[in-house]
């Protein structure tokens, strides 16, 4: 994958999580105490509802990091080199995942 096609494909999906965090960003506020509206089950699904928005919004949050780092790799000529060994990763390991900082060897430690 040639470190353009790369850059193009990381910020699609930098774009698409950014809209889609921006949209479900109402999903992590507080889950409000209204006993007189809400029964305690209901509050109980709805602070279960909340920890896996939560846990969403953090592995959101991770992906677009990786994604950061990914586009800095492109910016210095690293992209497509493991971080760790510095061995080629290979293409069908970036065509699924652009981001990906090791290759399979490294990953699989």
């Amino acid at each position: 994958m040639t470190p353009d096609k790369a850059r193009d494909l990381l910020l699609t999906r930098k774009a698409e999580l950014e809209k889609v965090m921006k949209s479900s960003a109402e999903d992590e506020n507080p889950v409000e105490l209204d006993q007189t509206r809400v029964g305690s089950l209901s509050r109980m699904d709805a602070l279960q509802g909340q920890a896996l928005a939560q846990e969403t919004v953090r592995r959101r949050k991770n992906e677009l990091s990786r994604i950061e780092a990914a586009l800095a790799r492109v910016d210095s000529g690293d992209f497509g080199y493991c971080v760790n060994c510095d061995e080629e990763i290979s293409e069908k390991r970036l065509s699924l995942d652009p981001s990906a900082p090791l290759c399979i060897d490294c990953a699989s430690k």
